[in-house]
Formats: C-alpha cells, structure tokens, sequence
C-alpha cells in the first residue's frame, strides 16, 4: 500500500496514474474535497481507498493499521498570496511534522514536496546555500521550515526522506488551481477569450515580458518521484526543475505558436507583488545529476505544446 497526499490536486493524480502504470493499485487516496470539483482528477485514476486529510491525521496519531511501503507527501496550501500564516504553518509545516515522524519511527519511506519558493529573490538556487534560502511570503516559509526540520532529523532517518523543490510546475490537470495555475494555462484561456495575452510590464530590472522562470512538465516531476521510489537508498532535499530558465515571453510565443495566432500585451506591473516576485529562477540540479538522476527534461516550447495537444485533444 503506497499513500499519495494531495492525491486529487494536480501532481498528485499523476503520480497515482504513474504508479498504476506500474502495476500499483493498492494507493490510498489522501486529500481535502471541500472543492468537490477536484473528484474529476481521480476518476481515471485505480485506488483502494480515499480519506480526508483530517482523518488521515488522527489515524496517523492512532497509529495506521496497515503500515504503507512509502508516502508521496503532496497535500499543501499552495496559495502564495495567502497570508493567514496561522492557516498556512498548520497546514504545510505542522502536518507535515507529523507525518514525518511517523515516518520515521515506522521506517516508511518518504517523498515530499519542498518549493522554489523557499529562495524568494535571492538569484541563488543551491540546496546547499543557506544565505540562499530567503522566502519573500509565508508560503515558501512553511516549506522551508519543513525541509530545515527534516534536515536536523535525517541523521537518525532508518529509511529513506527525499523533499523536493519544485519549480514553476505546467500541465494538464491544473485546471482547478484557479489563479493558481500556470501561465501557459491562463494565457491560453485569454488567446481564446481575446487574441491576446496578457504579460507584465518589466520588474526586477528585467524588460516587459522578460521576467524568467524554470518551467518544468508535470510528466517531468512525476518521473522524478517514481525513481526516488525505486531508488530507497537516495535521501536529502533537491531542486526539481529543468535547470534552464525560459522568460514569459518564451512561454507566451510557444502559446501563440501552437495556435497559430494571437499577440502579447503588456500591463503593469501589480504594486501588491512589487517586494514578493521572484522575476528569476533557475534549478541548480547537481545534487539531483549527483543523486544518480540522469533523465532529461523538456524544453518549454515542448512542454507547452504537448500540454495543449492534451488539453485541446490533440486539436
């Protein structure tokens, strides 16, 4: 038995399909459905059991009656403008805690998900780099938070605890996540809407449109969680990106070029994110290549076409 938090959101339905492409079945579901429109991301996805993460909580004190072969630790607030931080630590740092230490007093292993976030504007991606590490908003606090206390834990680790940092994730299945979601989702929404796409104005010294970001592929961060599983040995905490930055405007033109259409415009630059944007990152991925990680990862203009061909049936 294999437990995926966050099983319904976006990466977390993927993983659960990727390990059922595996031959396992036996997932058990953990997840808040307060949004029911979330059951569509589980409806083609096998699982023997669903629970809601509150109960999964008290079951986890209780003690679980069947001891899992691993926890796939999705389950988040991921709301980056939220700053009830009472909420956000409750929710992305002490239940994770919790987990963690059944985890680590069961020996199950675990794999968690970290966030880019936890670098905020520093313009340095190592995991290595503790004057790195400057969160510009409670949620990248509450990741990094997390991993400094697995950190100071995993010397006493039995079995394996790998957090991941991902970068900016795109792809199907984010549907849900509202303002949330990705830029190549938005933007192919307003193309729809409008003919055009809206991109900021420059921010952070950089020209309209050219604020830079490591998009990285849903499949891609799927892939890396379904290879630390089968690689036990492999702990620590690692940058998930592609390793390679690609401005808005790259994403904006792979956009239009699936298309065939549209143009770009641009508008200011929102006062309430002028001291909380990250206007760079680019994934340091030498602790992942060193870990034994070896896959390649997609480029942008890749990635996004083969997202719309999925969202647009291939059209």
């Amino acid at each position: 038995m294999i437990v995926v938090t966050g099983g319904a959101g976006f990466i977390g339905c993927k993983l659960i399909r990727g390990l059922n492409r595996r031959g396992i079945d036996d997932v058990v579901c953990v997840d808040d459905l307060t949004d029911g429109h979330k059951f569509a991301n589980l409806v083609d996805c096998r699982i023997s059991d669903y629970l809601d993460k509150d109960d999964f909580a008290d079951r986890l004190r209780r003690g679980l009656a069947k001891r899992p072969e691993a926890v796939f630790h999705q389950g988040a607030c991921t709301v980056t403008t939220e700053w009830d931080g009472r909420y956000m630590m409750e929710t992305n740092y002490r239940y994770s805690v919790e987990l963690f230490e059944y985890c680590l007093a069961e020996r199950v292993p675990l794999i968690y998900a970290s966030s880019a976030a936890v670098y905020g504007t520093s313009g340095s991606f190592a995991e290595d780099d503790a004057a790195a590490e400057r969160p510009v908003n409670v949620y990248g606090y509450s990741k990094l938070l997390f991993d400094r206390y697995v950190r100071l834990r995993l010397p006493q680790a039995g079995s394996q605890v790998a957090g991941l940092r991902y970068f900016n994730v795109y792809g199907p299945g984010e549907s849900h996540k509202g303002p949330m979601a990705s830029v190549a989702l938005h933007w192919d929404r307003q193309l729809g809407d409008t003919g055009e796409l809206r991109l900021f104005e420059g921010s952070g010294g950089y020209e309209a449109g050219e604020q830079r970001r490591d998009f990285i592929h849903v499949d891609d961060i799927v892939k890396v969680n379904l290879w630390l599983l089968e690689h036990p040995e492999v702990s620590g905490v690692f940058n998930v990106g592609t390793g390679r930055s690609a401005s808005f405007n790259d994403v904006a033109r792979a956009v239009i070029a699936w298309h065939g259409r549209g143009t770009i415009r641009y508008i200011p630059f929102p006062d309430e994110l002028q001291s909380a944007y990250q206007s760079f990152t680019e994934a340091d991925l030498g602790a992942l290549r060193a870990a034994g990680y070896e896959e390649p990862f997609l480029d942008i203009e890749s990635g996004v076409a083969a997202y719309l061909d999925a969202i647009h049936g291939g059209s």
